[in-house]
């Protein structure tokens, strides 16, 4: 008996003691300065790829910021020449591919200053990821005198690049551009290494990519800069882009999609408060929003019935008046199309666009969505959270085309758990084993938000053991 209490008051004072416990944050710089020293000479250098509204936005005739800071400077949405800066142009008969205008990325979005009352406010959006890869030698050149990064990692700055993109553009477009940027890159690199008496016959890149930046990513690997069929076919996978890349990581991605994309493409995005609101006519016409919609097959979306939906039918979207089929958005559209003075005629060319981005959002999802083993040499790493009750399922009244979310899951808040793992057991036939087409090398879950998955330390841990020390394959 005496052995019991004894027992019993040595494992309560352990748990106490451990109640009381604080665990500070690892000395990243003390675990990784010696790697990171060397990182230029055995890593290889790394290109991070923000997620969707992730880069800033210029015109390239007039120097407006159209995407950005949101201090007073940028376009503003609710004017008629904001509106068309934002928007994607339409056009009857010409290809989503050839809808350009002359908007540009210009930088990716690292800090965003939000004016409130006159009041500059700085938030951190895309800084935690570079100055994660700055403590790791991997030091972004507009970081280079930052106070964020803790460790000596020498002076070779050119190793990590950011690949900021119009986020508003089909994914395959980005994807090619993405191999042009290697490539540039790649020569640059060459140039470095010869300055310092380097060696290296073959230069491999790693990436880390959020959000939205892990489809574009997942693309690239499978295809290269290889178009879509526009048959409505799936292409062979090659893994074109996988010749050029080692190490991925990809970062609450939604590789099955998003219920959030549904809501944005039709209540249009609220920034925040005192901010300009982007009409759903404006956000409808950008096709990276289609690409993230929920697979039909997971059955996301029902009606009152508990019947799916298929959300790549533009019959769907015309019955229910959503997005670019919603007649209370003509005045927006009279802004976005101002040549064509008929209300009729600017919704058949709104309708057009609708059709077009549905069929190759639709195309794009069939192409990455195809199983295939990794090829040798390439490593998919994928950090995701499933901590927060995230929203998962809608159910839509058809007969209004109003909807609420009726189903929520573990994810980030934005991202489920079950769509950045692709998990094909949603909505079907449930197995104790993932199923999904992705074969992930490693798969690591975050108790955190969607932007929060980036400043976790566990984040910055990680990843930095999986650049500088794991093993190479």
């Amino acid at each position: 008996m005496r052995h019991s209490i004894l027992v019993l008051m040595i494992t309560a004072a352990a748990v106490m003691s451990c109640a009381k416990a604080e665990f500070s944050p690892p000395d990243l710089g003390g675990i990784y300065t010696q790697a990171a020293m060397r990182s230029h000479v055995d890593g290889n250098p790394v290109i991070v790829i923000p997620g969707i509204l992730g880069s800033k936005l210029r015109d390239g005739e007039t120097g407006q910021l159209v995407w950005g800071a949101f201090d007073g400077g940028e376009a503003d949405p609710e004017t008629p020449e904001g509106a068309r800066l934002i928007a994607i142009p339409m056009k009857e008969g010409v290809p989503i591919g050839e809808l350009t205008d002359s908007v540009r990325s210009d930088g990716a979005l690292d800090r965003v200053k939000v004016k409130l009352f006159g009041l500059p406010i700085q938030l951190n959006a895309y800084i935690n990821i570079l100055s994660t890869l700055g403590a790791g030698g991997y030091l972004d050149q507009s970081l280079a005198s930052n106070k964020l990064n803790e460790i000596d990692y020498g002076d070779d700055h050119f190793t990590c690049f950011q690949f900021d993109y119009d986020w508003r553009l089909d994914n395959v477009e980005n994807a090619k551009r993405l191999k042009i940027f290697i490539e540039e890159k790649r020569e640059y690199i060459q140039g470095e290494y010869r300055k310092r008496g380097i060696h290296k016959d073959e230069i491999k890149f790693d990436i880390v990519a959020h959000s939205m930046g892990g489809l574009l990513t997942r693309y690239f690997l499978m295809y290269g800069d290889m178009d879509l069929p526009g048959d409505g076919s799936v292409p062979e996978v090659t893994w074109e882009g996988a010749k050029y890349v080692e190490k991925v990581i990809i970062v609450g991605t939604p590789n099955a999609g998003a219920v959030g994309a549904v809501e944005t493409l039709v209540k249009g995005r609220d920034i925040g408060p005192f901010l300009p609101n982007y009409a759903p006519a404006i956000i409808a016409t950008m096709p990276s929003l289609y690409q993230q919609l929920p697979r039909t097959r997971h059955g996301a979306v029902v009606d009152e019935n508990g019947t799916r939906l298929d959300l790549m039918d533009p019959g769907v979207w015309v019955a229910l008046g959503w997005g670019l089929a919603d007649p209370g958005q003509d005045k927006v559209l009279d802004w976005l199309l101002p040549d064509v003075s008929d209300p009729e005629k600017r919704r058949e060319i709104a309708i057009d666009h609708l059709k077009k981005s549905l069929k190759r959002g639709k195309e794009f999802q069939d192409a990455i969505d195809v199983p295939a083993d990794l090829p040798q040499g390439l490593e998919l790493n994928l950090i995701a959270g499933d901590a927060i009750l995230t929203g998962s399922g809608l159910r839509v009244d058809r007969s209004t085309g109003k909807f609420e979310v009726s189903q929520y899951s573990p994810g980030d808040g934005t991202v489920t758990r079950a769509s950045a793992l692709m998990d094909e057991r949603v909505g079907g036939y449930w197995t104790p084993v993932l199923v999904s087409p992705i074969k992930w090398s490693n798969v690591m879950f975050l108790f955190t938000d969607h932007l929060g998955l980036t400043k976790s330390h566990a984040f910055s841990d990680n990843v930095l053991f999986v650049l500088l020390e794991e093993p190479r394959r």
